[in-house]
């Protein structure tokens, strides 16, 4: 997860609820003067769009509107039973509130880690929906388990103990201020239990459709933070590759480039989002 480092709303950013197709979903957004196209940010694992709002005024001034969003069952996005939680069913929420936020037009969109293989799902269902595909600190597919990321214990420990009992075995990070401390507390503990579950097993065994993505035509963009430390770093190199593109590594970041470095980020970024603007795609 990312952990912001304000939660005061910069100027020109607004706090929604979008009425899409797919239902409601809380959002973030921002307008630009004059508008050459709108970006659509998906957050990833324990997210929200709190990953991506001190971004969004970045890119208005850059003349661009955007949208960041809490995905179903994130924090403030209520899940509710029979929710779709499959990768399918998350690219599907992605395609419906872009084309509620342009009014049927097209966005590009930007997943940053689990969010990433959700926007893999939305290009391959509806290429028609986006202008390009950008891949912050993803992967080709699962990320997958292992001793230092435990992601099988907690799957099987949601529902036996409380989200509230979960977050307390995670060690606490001192240098975090106790607002923001408290917001991730809240953030994590506000997951819909069935939606966190299905996130985190996604994590371990989403396939690899990067031969179905590169099969859209869509422009891509590949980045990670130099310091990422979630999937390898070769195989996000080997994804770009096979996506016919290069993969961008931002300085003085980790797996969170959009709060830890988003100047780096924007640098790296906002010549392919204008380039592929101004292409009309």
């Amino acid at each position: 997860m990312s952990t912001p480092k304000s939660l005061e709303l910069p100027p020109g950013v607004e706090a929604v609820t979008l009425e899409t197709s797919r239902g409601r979903f809380a959002a973030h957004t921002v307008r630009a003067d004059i508008s050459a196209a709108h970006v659509l940010l998906v957050p990833g694992w324990t997210g929200s769009k709190e990953d991506f709002t001190a971004l969004l005024p970045f890119l208005a001034r850059a003349g661009l509107d955007a949208t960041a969003y809490d995905q179903r069952g994130q924090y403030e996005t209520a899940g509710a039973p029979g929710d779709d939680y499959s990768l399918d069913g998350f690219g599907a929420d992605a395609i419906a509130v872009s084309t509620a936020v342009t009014e049927g037009g097209r966005s590009h969109v930007l997943g940053h880690s689990f969010g990433g293989l959700v926007a893999q799902h939305a290009a391959v269902t509806d290429p028609s929906a986006w202008r390009s595909l950008s891949l912050l600190c993803s992967g080709p597919g699962a990320l997958g388990d292992s001793p230092t990321r435990p992601l099988s214990a907690l799957v099987q420990s949601i529902g036996v103990m409380t989200l509230a009992e979960i977050r307390a075995t995670l060690p606490p990070d001192p240098s975090v201020p106790p607002d923001i401390a408290e917001f991730l507390d809240n953030r994590f503990t506000s997951n819909t239990e069935a939606s966190l579950k299905a996130i985190t097993q996604l994590l371990i065994d989403a396939p690899d459709i990067i031969d179905d993505v590169a099969a859209t035509g869509l422009p891509f963009w590949v980045g990670r933070g130099a310091d990422d430390d979630a999937w390898p770093h070769d195989a996000q190199e080997a994804m770009a590759k096979r996506l016919d593109t290069e993969i961008h590594v931002i300085d003085h970041a980790a797996h969170s480039p959009a709060v830890e470095n988003p100047d780096g980020l924007l640098d790296a970024w906002l010549p392919f989002l204008h380039q592929h603007s101004r292409e009309g795609r």
